[in-house]
């Protein structure tokens, strides 16, 4: 089966070729950043316009990449939710008239089911697994027993991982966006003694938190006598990664541990942070576990991660009709109910 499938939930339109659910033909991105940088995060109504300027296009260029033509298709895979309504949208009504063209089949998947399922193109990893699903809209640990099988084990009570590090990166004065810009810096520089609290991370249960971590360095910041220097703002940068990357892996190997699991996959942007793949390389070989990433731009929001799932449900004959809507909200036990 070849399949186009389509990316819009946020600021990047992505487009891809994907032959089988694992071959990847063409996997192509328009970023964003530049247009959203000034504004220091994504303004939505940006993000809407500029997926229109550019998604047919980019379509265009996919196939040529892929070397084949629009009539060799046979089904198209959309990005429903969660996300933007309105950048969603974009992505969604280029979907059904591209299928409603063709005629083929089309189907609407999770934004956070293409991030854990995307794995499977370079790795294919056997189920059940745990996935933690970590980017900037995004905190969930999963139980995944197979495609359309997931079960929430626990997630973010306030901000996500990586929305935390672009806001802390914010109050740093670095660049949008900061994520990167705080690992680059973690990674040159120790923590000066620094420490900020893990929240959460002595109960029980599986929830993370980010909002009071984010507080402590601002509190910290309000402390200082002057503002910080370039050392300062690095080890201030590597206290802040140290205390998160403690947090989301501690409770994912708990949450491995409570399930039986000793496969995991980390996906989701926050997952390309140097700090956190060392972590978890170094825990998984004191306890035997294996521990997944998929590479770095099948981390970030791409299209050929939605083809696995995509693949999945057309092939079962599950499709999603032409009055399709997308949802800004979603619950990822939900994704694979159709009716």
């Amino acid at each position: 089966m070849l399949l186009l499938a389509l990316e819009s939930s946020c600021d990047e339109t992505a487009a891809a070729v994907v032959r089988d659910g694992r071959e990847v033909l063409a996997n192509l991105i328009a970023s964003q950043v530049d247009l959203h940088a000034v504004y220091g995060g994504v303004v939505p109504e940006l993000a809407s316009r500029r997926h229109l300027e550019v998604i047919n296009p980019l379509v265009a260029e996919a196939l040529k990449t892929a070397a084949i033509s629009s009539s060799e298709l046979d089904g198209v895979v959309v990005t429903r939710g969660p996300g933007l309504v309105g950048a969603l949208l974009v992505g969604l009504s280029f979907a059904k008239a591209f299928a409603y063209a063709q005629q083929i089949p089309l189907v609407g998947v999770h934004h956070i089911e293409g991030h854990i399922l995307a794995i499977q193109l370079e790795t294919p990893v056997e189920y059940p697994f745990l996935a933690a699903a970590v980017s900037g809209g995004h905190t969930h640990l999963f139980r995944v027993d197979g495609i359309g099988r997931y079960r929430l084990l626990g997630r973010t009570v306030d901000d996500a991982a990586g929305e935390a590090f672009d806001k802390v990166a914010k109050m740093l004065g670095l660049p949008y966006p900061g994520g990167p810009v705080i690992d680059k810096l973690a990674a040159g520089s120790d923590d000066g003694g620094i420490v900020f609290p893990r929240p959460m991370l002595k109960k029980k249960n599986l929830d993370f938190s980010f909002s009071g971590m984010k507080t402590s360095v601002l509190n910290y910041l309000h402390n200082l006598d002057s503002p910080p220097d370039e050392q300062q703002i690095a080890q201030i940068s590597a206290a802040f990664q140290a205390a998160a990357v403690d947090v989301i892996t501690q409770k994912t190997l708990r949450a491995a541990e409570q399930e039986n699991l000793k496969r995991i996959v980390v996906a989701g942007g926050v997952a390309c942070n140097s700090g956190l793949r060392q972590r978890f390389a170094e825990l998984a070989q004191q306890r035997t576990l294996q521990v997944h990433f998929p590479s770095p731009l099948l981390c970030a929001d791409n299209a050929a991660m939605l083809a696995v799932g995509g693949d999945h449900y057309l092939s079962q004959g599950i499709r999603s009709e032409l009055d399709l809507n997308a949802v800004s909200s979603w619950p990822l036990e939900q994704a694979a109910d159709f009716s």
